[in-house]
């Protein structure tokens, strides 16, 4: 896919120092509020703040993933982005017509039919009444629901609320369009559908803001990453190193919410990934062909037993294409080894990778087969392009024949 360039384009969204806060009550009842007015009113409520201090800018024609953990602050951005909600502190400017796909059928009343739905959304969105006319027709065909556009939308299922929001919101000629996560809700051709049309909006030169925790979808919708944690800018970026950083975010969330705490404090780290040539130099250009070896050094805080490690190839979109580890080629794990580092080396003789840029990931595990430590794209080595085929596979192939039938 061709990324439109935004070399010397001008900013459509400025995010200037933004952030929010929330309110949380804790006397839900009408009566614990009654009992809770006046000076004990502040004991039962809460701060939160969603958003702390953010501030970044995009230009027009170009796509961005908004990324992080649940609770990061993802969607409040998107919302503050779109004007939804207002920011407790600083600004956002926008330029152009927007239209936000954001939680599940916003903007719908569940009373009202899909038609009447289409024209309250689409004029929610700026659209006049005769638009609205001119497009409907396109509207529901894209939704794939006609027969059901006359019931009421609380009988609708979640599938079919996206398809119908999604079809609104493409068909009001956005300068800009936000998307959260309710994509991964409809079915697999329809999902397809709506890639293909933000494919043609990025051809057209608009402007994607997108929230996913997906890294395959990232890398083949974005060109640039904006990563959260805890409500501020942890990373921004390139889509790749974005999906790298929310990778490594992720995996430490993971860690730190584990019974055995840091990967040093279970006595096992990863510390360092390499690939090697034939000749046992470190690259990172490989030839199909060509026989490599994958090197990784783990830190031991303490003696072990048994342990294990792993490894796997990943495309910048985040599909695996090859993985394995010492229990699957022995059937066996490592045996004892004493404190300090410890260096394993897989080899792969005569590679079929077809061209591309590839990332390498390692693992240890311990005697239990509990994940301990996970390096991710630790290392990565690129493979150059061919004229003649494309995948992720290195394969020959010749023409035999042409016939009629």
């Amino acid at each position: 896919m061709t990324k439109a360039s935004t070399v010397d384009t001008p900013d459509v969204i400025v995010i200037d120092d933004v952030s929010k806060t929330f309110a949380l009550r804790k006397d839900n009842s009408l009566k614990e509020r009654i009992v809770t007015l006046g000076r004990r009113g502040r004991q039962h409520r809460e701060e939160f703040q969603s958003l702390k201090d953010v501030s970044f800018s995009i230009q027009a024609g170009s796509s961005i993933a908004l990324m992080g953990p649940n609770g990061s602050g993802k969607s409040t951005l998107l919302k503050v982005i779109g004007g939804i909600i207002e920011p407790s502190q600083g600004s956002v400017m926008r330029r152009g017509r927007l239209a936000a796909l954001l939680e599940l059928g916003a903007g719908f009343h569940p009373d009202l039919s899909g038609r009447d739905n289409v024209y309250l959304n689409a004029a929610i969105l700026g659209l006049t009444r005769e638009e609205t006319n001119q497009r409907f027709d396109s509207i529901v065909a894209f939704s794939e629901i006609g027969d059901f556009i006359d019931t009421q939308v609380k009988f609708y299922s979640s599938g079919m609320y996206v398809r119908l929001a999604f079809a609104v919101a493409v068909h009001t000629d956005p300068d800009i369009l936000l998307v959260d996560e309710v994509l991964a809700v409809g079915d697999e051709a329809f999902q397809r559908k709506c890639m293909d049309k933000i494919r043609e909006f990025q051809r057209e030169g608009r402007t994607i803001v997108l929230v996913s925790h997906s890294a395959a979808q990232v890398m083949d919708i974005c060109d640039r990453g904006v990563v959260l944690q805890h409500g501020a800018v942890a990373f921004i970026g390139s889509a790749a190193e974005a999906t790298k950083v929310h990778r490594e975010i992720m995996e430490g969330n993971r860690q730190a919410s584990s019974e055995d705490g840091s990967p040093a404090s279970r006595g096992y780290a990863v510390s360092a990934l390499r690939v090697l040539n034939s000749a046992g130099q470190q690259t990172q250009d490989i030839n199909p062909g060509d026989s490599i070896q994958i090197e990784i050094t783990v830190d031991h805080s303490e003696a072990h037993d048994v342990w294990a490690t792993t490894f796997s190839i990943d495309t910048p979109t985040g599909q695996q294409v090859f993985g394995t580890g010492v229990r699957r080629l022995t059937g066996d794990m490592h045996g004892p080894v004493g404190r300090g580092a410890t260096v394993v080396t897989y080899s792969i003789p005569d590679t079929a990778f077809g061209g591309g840029q590839y990332f390498v990931n390692a693992q240890v595990v311990n005697g239990e087969g509990n994940a301990m430590d996970t390096l991710w794209q630790g290392a990565r080595f690129y493979v150059p392009l061919s004229e003649e085929r494309t995948g992720t596979v290195y394969s020959d192939a010749r023409l035999v024949s042409v016939a009629s039938a």
